[in-house]
């Protein structure tokens, strides 16, 4: 319990900062950017010092972390492991924007807090993103369009907070359920089911004004076979009308037709009731 120690950001080698599920309090310091391991990306330097200081063969740490919503264990790849566990405290204040510099970070988890402010469009920086919770706070304001930037990110929540206005549109956002949204009254936009202002007028227009604009042809194929069925139809009846000979020829034809269909009936009645009566 208790605030966290700024005497944390002094550990400019650490790589996990996990003080998940406590009971710490206060704000979240500004100089965790100060940790240079999870500042910078993935390139040599700090690791290979890192790595240099500790014989990993003769020595092989192992820890269990929450990382893309599972916990996992971390051996072999943990000297590569880079993240920030604040989740199911009582820390309050905004995010500071210091921790979107921290550019090789590729796990934050601030969920279950009671953290207020916006996120800063800094977010877009953090390429090697891979899992970002920050539900359950009262963070307010829009979602960055930045947030489209992060092509590695596998594990979004942002859900029971009190963003507002439209969800950011790109590749990687539109693959993310609308469960990573929910809870957000003022948020709209895909994958949530509510429209937003623009999204309403633009899907009225096709339906009204532009509808026998698009599809024109199809108008035109009903009225085709409509004139085409009474033309045909008039023009048979015409020539039985006016015609004497064909009138007569096409009503024996019809009687014929009766004829063989009648004598037909009869011959397999004839049989049912001879194979009836064995």
């Amino acid at each position: 319990m208790g605030d966290i120690p700024p005497q944390i950001c002094q550990l400019s080698f650490l790589r996990v900062l996990d003080l998940a599920n406590n009971s710490l309090s206060g704000k979240i310091p500004k100089c965790l950017n100060n940790i240079s391991a999870m500042a910078g990306g993935r390139s040599r330097g700090h690791n290979d010092v890192l790595v240099a200081y500790y014989d990993y063969e003769s020595y092989m740490e192992s820890l269990i972390l929450n990382i893309k919503g599972r916990d996992s264990e971390y051996k072999k790849i943990l000297p590569y492991v880079r993240m920030i566990d604040l989740s199911s405290n009582n820390l309050s204040g905004s995010i500071p924007f210091e921790i979107f510099s921290l550019l090789g970070l590729q796990s934050l988890n601030l969920s279950h807090n009671h953290l207020t402010g916006m996120i800063s469009i800094e977010i877009g920086g953090m390429e090697y993103l891979e899992s970002l919770d920050l539900s359950k706070n009262n963070i307010s304001g829009e979602i960055p369009q930045t947030i489209a930037n992060l092509t590695f990110l596998g594990v979004l929540n942002l859900s029971y907070n009190n963003l507002s206005g439209r969800i950011p549109s790109g590749t990687q956002i539109q693959t993310f359920s609308l469960l990573s949204f929910f809870g957000n009254a003022e948020l709209c936009g895909a994958p949530l089911p509510k429209n937003c202002l623009g999204d309403e007028e633009e899907t009225q227009r096709p339906t009204g004004e532009g509808e026998n604009k698009e599809y024109p042809e199809i108008v035109w194929f009903y009225i085709g076979m409509g004139s085409g069925f009474f033309v045909g139809l008039w023009g048979v009846c015409g020539c039985l009308f006016f015609n004497k000979a064909w009138r007569h020829t096409y009503y024996q034809y019809l009687d014929d037709i009766k004829d063989l269909a009648y004598v037909a009936i009869a011959i397999k009645l004839k049989w049912l009731h001879q194979m009836l009566g064995k």
